[in-house]
């Protein structure tokens, strides 16, 4: 028996088999629960099905978070299917490309609406009309970054926007509480995905949080994925409105020690 045998979890946000979501819907699956996911748009239609496909999931649903008639479409066919259900996974961020390159202080009122919307509003958007078919026990859980909390470069107004998705998680941690539901987010290390691939300079990023690591090595999309079972399973309960950082350590130092460095 498995951490999540007879759960069911709700992915919104797996773009393709290197996307951190594609890492926790693995661990879900590893550990017997039946999943269901979300794709926006028909280019990533044809990436995730197959996926889907791969974990036996019978669920794959269009939905542009944006949009609430959609959301809603979407959490009238999980009632059909499987009337309650458990875990509800928001793996969705976006900004404007220039709004990433340009300085901050250039972000355009159109370019920071949007990332607002997309990558912390839509939290609050698809945990709503969750909370009547989540089970108690339930777990809602999102993905940030250390950008939120310190200046990076080329994060900018996704930063702004990764603070607001962090006290979201806090504010529904209250308001759900009571209900049995916990809200928590997983601030994870630099990663290659496709949403990583839109920020300048990621690769230095990576090479850096590397040598950064006191673990000596960048975390993994599986590590991540384990911490995410851990929040979401019975292991978790005592836990919510946290952030929790799977990150090898990065966020604890400093300064970044070149490797050559010797002590005195």
């Amino acid at each position: 028996m498995g951490l999540l045998a007879g759960k069911k979890a709700l992915i919104f946000g797996v773009a393709n088999d290197r996307s951190i979501a594609w890492g926790i819907a693995q661990a879900f699956h590893r550990e017997g629960a039946e999943l269901a996911f979300t794709f926006l748009g028909e280019a990533l239609e044809k990436r995730v099905r197959p996926l889907a496909e791969s974990v036996g999931s019978k669920i794959v649903l269009p939905c542009d978070a944006t949009k609430d008639d959609e959301i809603a479409a979407v959490y009238r066919e999980i009632a059909k299917v499987w009337g309650k259900f458990d875990i509800v996974i928001h793996a969705m961020a976006y900004a404007k490309k220039e709004d990433l390159e340009n300085e901050f202080v250039k972000t355009s009122r159109d370019g920071f609406l949007l990332a607002m919307n997309v990558s912390a509003y839509s939290l609050v958007a698809v945990t709503r009309p969750a909370v009547p078919l989540l089970n108690p026990g339930g777990a809602v859980l999102t993905l940030t970054y250390y950008g939120s909390d310190r200046v990076m470069p080329h994060y900018n107004v996704m930063g702004v926007a990764k603070a607001a998705l962090e006290s979201s998680v806090r504010y529904l941690a209250a308001d759900l509480g009571p209900l049995g539901i916990r809200v928590n987010a997983i601030s994870a290390g630099a990663i290659k995905t496709l949403a990583s691939s839109g920020i300048a300079g990621i690769r230095a990023k990576i090479k850096l949080s590397e040598q950064a690591s006191p673990l000596g090595h960048n975390v993994t999309q599986d590590e991540v994925g384990n911490s995410a079972l851990y929040l979401c399973s019975d292991l978790g309960s005592g836990v919510t409105g946290e952030i929790h950082f799977v990150d090898a350590g990065v966020n604890i130092m400093g300064e970044v020690k070149a490797k050559d460095e010797t002590p005195a």
